[in-house]
């Protein structure tokens, strides 16, 4: 395989003759066409993946069977082809190690990566000139029919798999206290259906599922993927559990040996302090392994997660890390951070398991004597269920939150690339993340990373503060972090488009405080990268821009600077452009412009700008119409009968005009009469010239 690599190397800097390259081609086609066992999920998309390399593998070895020396275009042409089976073979060898569960639930994920490459294979053969090629003609005409297939390939997701993943989700869902009176709890027998479904029949397809799904939790968690790391251990928690209703008689009479050699003094500990927890797990017989904390050995009743993967009773973890501990009891592994993650799943199972089997779900200290009404809940009960839930989602909000922002103050570069994809995430939805997320301390680190190498560490980070900045109290934190110069360095050259584009939306949602438009306003380079982009951007960054420059120029002292930044004939010239899509936008700021000297001045001088005003007054939209009429108004009270004769020349004027003062929005109808009003009495007064 070393080989394999170094040719690939080699490849890449063309340093290959025709000879090695097709070797490499062939090997690697063969590669993926032998492999064997497909994975229990995607199979239609490996599948479909392996017939194509397959006929592909056809040409390769026809090509090299001739003597015909190849046009440079072919050698491009199979470099990217390498290239994509290259990735083709790992794709397929990650879906057959991976979890089946976890690969159900990143359907769309994992079909969007062999879309992506099967699309890439049909642009590498765009440039294959078969006509050129000493092949035959039914290989020539399955390639040239493969390419068309690559080239219209749309994305699979097979249906089969979207119902399983469903079905499972919806067990899932049902695995809730709340359904209580309608036993909504989980159907053993519906789960083993569903597994059965994927591949897992037997108890050892149970057990090598789990060690998937800790091994992609190990994963997850040393790249900080802490939000995932819980929903992949929610699965370990079902597919446990499962196993053990479904292959009763196989049980292990005995707990893990791996579980008993913790520290004695902490084992004596937990038992010390919780006497009736103690008395209650004697009474308690038969309690499934998964729901035993591996340090008490006793049962879990608010099982929490910690940075390994691994779960434990939150009492006992927490006097494990209290006492001095930095590893994880089980494995051993060192704590990259010490937040408690509520486990969710496993405490709703343990909760289920307790109802099934008539135990106390609380505490016995705690039982009351309610036990004829338990199935009934009071209104005030229910509040305060919710107002629980409310503050369990926060807490977890902020573990989640403090640890991804220690990852972007301690992390490689990896590390803080997924912090702050995470953090981006986290602040998307919800005022209570962003609040959280500005208090544990994140805005200065993102501040920072704004200036990152990593183009997608720059996007997330700028991203994220934009998603921040909607909370109204975070845009003064943002704005005393310095971020204004910062933000503005990406606006004028960040690594990407969209990092661009978020900076001015930042820079759009700051200044919606009057004080930050003042901020905003003094600095020099601020107004000029707006300009930039509302040159350079994609429709959604021009209207980024617009809307920025619009909100600064509220402020009558910015509007010189807008206006000397060269912001109007860039207006006008979107304006002329309709696939820009941005009229409103563009009408708006040029309305506001209209206030000052300076932009008075210009707009006066822009002589295209009349006649598409008065295209606007019909085919605008409401708003447009209103600000075309405001323009116009404007120009005629300022340059007075030239704009005016300029208007009534245009035979589309007044018949616009005269609908708008009877069917306007009530803006558009009190201006609209304004400007008759002005123009008849234009038309009453004698003039000595022609115009």
């Amino acid at each position: 395989m070393n080989d394999v690599l170094l040719s690939a190397m080699m490849i890449s800097t063309g340093l290959l003759p025709r000879e090695s390259l097709l070797d490499c081609l062939i090997h690697v086609s063969d590669e993926v066409g032998s492999m064997e066992k497909f994975p229990l999920v995607h199979t239609r998309n490996v599948s479909s993946m392996i017939r194509r390399i397959k006929l592909l593998s056809s040409l390769f070895e026809e090509i090299q069977e001739t003597d015909t020396p190849l046009p440079p275009s072919s050698i491009l042409c199979l470099t990217e082809l390498f290239a994509v089976i290259g990735r083709v073979r790992v794709l397929i060898q990650e879906c057959k190690d991976a979890s089946t569960l976890w690969s159900l639930l990143q359907l769309e994920f994992i079909s969007n990566q062999f879309y992506v490459l099967v699309k890439e294979m049909g642009r590498a053969l765009d440039i294959l000139p078969l006509h050129l090629l000493n092949i035959t003609a039914d290989t020539h005409e399955q390639v040239e029919l493969l390419h068309k297939q690559a080239k219209r390939g749309e994305l699979f997701i097979d249906p089969r798999e979207v119902q399983r993943r469903e079905q499972l989700l919806q067990v899932m869902a049902n695995n809730s206290l709340q359904n209580k009176q309608n036993k909504g709890f989980i159907d053993f027998g519906k789960v083993e259906g569903i597994l059965s479904s994927i591949g897992l029949r037997t108890s050892p397809d149970y057990d090598e599922e789990i060690s998937k799904l800790e091994v992609e939790a190990r994963n997850q968690a040393g790249t900080g993927g802490l939000i995932v790391v819980s929903q992949i251990n929610n699965l370990i928690s079902l597919v446990s559990y499962s196993k053990t209703m479904i292959f009763r008689d196989g049980e292990s009479d005995k707990i893990e040996e791996e579980c008993k050699p913790l520290s004695a003094f902490l084992y004596n500990k937990v038992y010390d302090n919780s006497s009736s927890s103690n008395s209650m797990s004697m009474m308690i017989q038969n309690i499934p392994d998964e729901f035993r904390c591996p340090i008490s050995l006793d049962f879990m009743r608010d099982p929490v997660i910690v940075s390994s993967g691994h779960t434990y009773d939150r009492t006992s973890i927490a006097q494990w890390i209290n006492s001095g501990h930095h590893t994880c009891p089980k494995s051993g592994q060192r704590l990259i951070h010490t937040a408690l993650i509520p486990n969710y799943a496993l405490k709703s199972l343990v909760q289920q398991w307790c109802y099934d089997n008539n135990v106390p779900v609380n505490d016995p200290s705690t039982e009351g004597n309610n036990k004829k009404n338990s199935n009934k809940k009071s209104s005030k009960e229910s509040a305060i269920d919710h107002i629980s839930a409310t503050k369990a989602a926060a807490d977890a909000a902020k573990m989640t939150a403090e640890f991804l922002v220690g990852k972007l103050a301690t992390g490689s570069p990896d590390i803080q690339r997924q912090a702050a994809y995470e953090l981006r995430l986290l602040a998307k939805t919800g005022m209570d993340n962003r609040r959280i997320i500005a208090e544990v301390g994140a805005i200065p680190f993102l501040v920072t990373l704004l200036g990152s190498q990593d183009s997608r560490i720059q996007e997330h980070a700028v991203t994220t503060l934009f998603n921040l900045s909607i909370y109204d109290n975070n845009k003064i934190l943002i704005m005393a972090a310095g971020a204004v110069d910062n933000i503005v360095e990406v606006l004028e050259s960040g690594k990407t488009m969209e990092a661009r584009e978020n900076a001015a939306a930042s820079i759009f949602s700051l200044s919606m405080v009057d004080e930050c438009k003042v901020q905003i306003g003094r600095k020099p380079r601020a107004i000029p990268a707006l300009v930039g982009l509302l040159k350079e951007g994609t429709p959604i960054g021009k209207r980024d821009a617009a809307t920025a420059l619009f909100n600064l120029a509220v402020y009558n002292p910015n509007k010189a600077s807008v206006v000397k930044a060269g912001t109007v004939p860039v207006l006008v010239e979107l304006l002329m452009d309709d696939k820009a899509g941005i009229t409103d936008d563009a009408l708006a700021v040029l309305a506001l412009l209209l206030g000052c000297s300076q932009g008075l001045e210009e707009i006066r001088n822009s002589r295209a700008l009349v006649p598409l005003l008065i295209d606007l007054l019909r085919f605008g939209s409401v708003k447009g119409k209103e600000n075309s009429i405001t323009l116009l108004l404007g120009l005629c009270k300022e340059e007075g009968e030239l704009v005016a004769r300029r208007l009534l020349a245009n035979p589309r004027s007044i018949p616009s005009l005269q609908s708008l003062a009877s069917e306007g929005s009530l803006r558009a109808r009190r201006k609209a009469d304004a400007l008759l009003r002005l123009l008849n009495r234009c038309c009453s007064q004698p003039h000595h010239h022609s115009v």
